[in-house]
């Protein structure tokens, strides 16, 4: 049998099974058990993959700021925080039509920070600026790319859970990590702006909210949202505390922002727990499978099939970056990202690490900086078609106010952008490293 059949058809079968509609933890470990059994593996494989699960996962602290970051972003959306600061904003910046739109990326910014949920953040820019941005001329595309494009930006700007898994499985430290996503993050919502005042130019001035702005009224429905995020983001880039310490932080420092704006109650608070159990569970079983997938297709030889089948289309650096980085993107269009992370991450990154690309990078920096170029690509799968999850929450969100087709031709330029980014991260790493 050929030394490539095993860990080929391990692979074939996984995505077919996850294509198909199977749970993708289930299909993980169902793949590692199967190959285990058919292969020349020992029985007492099993034994190894209880010890890699209980050292990767479960009694990885790190993992203990997932479920404390999900809880903070639900918390403030649930409590209607997050729409009271995006009201604010809309009010302040509602001013011209690109006032109108940039404010809707101002808003993103301020989920992301804050949430890092790509789907709170989409569904809310979808009830609440939806119907301003097509009051103010703009088309149904635009609109929809728009919105799709600023909630996405959840997954990129820290806190995000994509950086911390990103981080874990990278074995870089998650504080450079965020702290590498910041320039690119601020790069992206600035080229969306410039499509935005591109695409806003002979549009009339945005109808304003009713009621004037008032400077002390808009410091406090903001101040206290960016006084969390600053805190939170500030104390583990400025290392005072851990990723794990600062979650916990903000955790808390949602609870006491409902207080302030007297949001608080025990059943939003319980309905924001039970929320967090649930994605953070799917979360975990997810890491499970795909520590015992990776675990097994290296085992079989998958590792050294990848490394040939990249390297078949040379060896050059730059080359092997964009074969990787071409397959995460084509992943994206079937796979989520956690997927493609925890699949793919243990496999590229000793790659990676090994190439020399002549920027001066090598060891944790080189990881950091691959890390966000994967992020920045993972990012493009929330909108690209068919299983883009920004598309579904936004087509749920609008009704009947967007088809399909509206929503595919808006995130396209968005998509492009992505791209570019994509590239100039590439050719000028300093963007991700300059705040290392």
């Amino acid at each position: 049998m050929s030394e490539t059949a095993l860990p080929l058809a391990m692979a074939v079968l996984t995505l077919a099974g996850i294509l198909a509609g199977y749970r993708v933890a289930m299909v993980l470990a169902g793949a590692a058990a199967l190959f285990i059994l058919v292969s020349d593996l020992p029985t007492a494989y099993f034994n190894l993959l209880t010890s890699r699960i209980y050292a990767n996962v479960l009694s990885n602290w790190l993992l203990v700021a997932i479920p404390m970051f999900i809880f903070m972003g639900l918390v403030l959306e649930k409590s209607g925080v997050a729409e009271r600061s995006l009201r604010a904003a809309q009010q302040a910046l509602g001013g011209s039509a690109a006032g109108m739109g940039i404010s809707v990326l101002v808003i993103g910014v301020l989920l992301a920070a804050s949430s890092g949920i790509v789907g709170a953040s989409v569904v809310l820019l979808a009830l609440l600026a939806l119907p301003r941005l097509q009051e103010t001329g703009y088309d149904k595309p635009t609109s929809a790319g728009l919105i799709a494009a600023s909630g996405t930006l959840a997954i990129l700007i820290p806190p995000s859970v994509m950086l911390i898994v990103l981080g874990d499985q990278l074995q870089t430290p998650v504080p450079d990590m965020f702290a590498g996503a910041i320039g690119p993050g601020l790069l992206l919502v600035g080229v969306y702006a410039i499509l935005v005042a591109i695409r806003s130019r002979g549009l009339p001035r945005a109808p304003r909210p009713e009621g004037r702005t008032n400077p002390l009224r808009l410091l406090l429905d903001l101040g206290p949202l960016v006084t969390l995020i600053v805190v939170v983001l500030g104390s583990i880039i400025a290392g005072y505390a851990t990723p794990t310490e600062a979650s916990g932080l903000g955790a808390f420092g949602a609870i006491l922002v409902t207080l302030l704006y007297r949001r608080f109650d025990l059943a939003t608070i319980m309905a924001a727990a039970r929320q967090t159990v649930t994605t953070t569970s799917m979360v975990l079983l997810v890491m499970i499978g795909a520590t015992c997938f990776s675990a097994v297709f290296k085992a079989i030889g998958g590792d050294d099939m990848v490394e040939t089948a990249i390297t078949a289309f040379g060896t050059d650096p730059l080359t092997v970056l964009a074969v990787v980085m071409g397959a995460i993107f084509l992943l994206g269009f079937v796979l989520d990202w956690l997927e493609i992370t925890l699949i793919l991450m243990p496999i590229f990154a000793p790659i990676v690490a090994g190439l020399d690309f002549g920027n001066g990078l090598s060891g944790d920096a080189l990881l950091v900086w691959f890390g966000i170029l994967v992020a920045v690509n993972l990012q493009t799968s929330f909108l690209t078609p068919p299983f883009g999850f920004s598309l579904f929450y936004l087509r749920g969100a609008a009704g009947g106010q967007l088809t399909t087709t509206d929503i595919y031709k808006g995130v396209l330029p968005f998509i492009l952008l992505q791209l570019l980014v994509l590239g100039l991260l590439i050719a000028f790493p300093v963007i991700v490293t300059g705040l290392i």
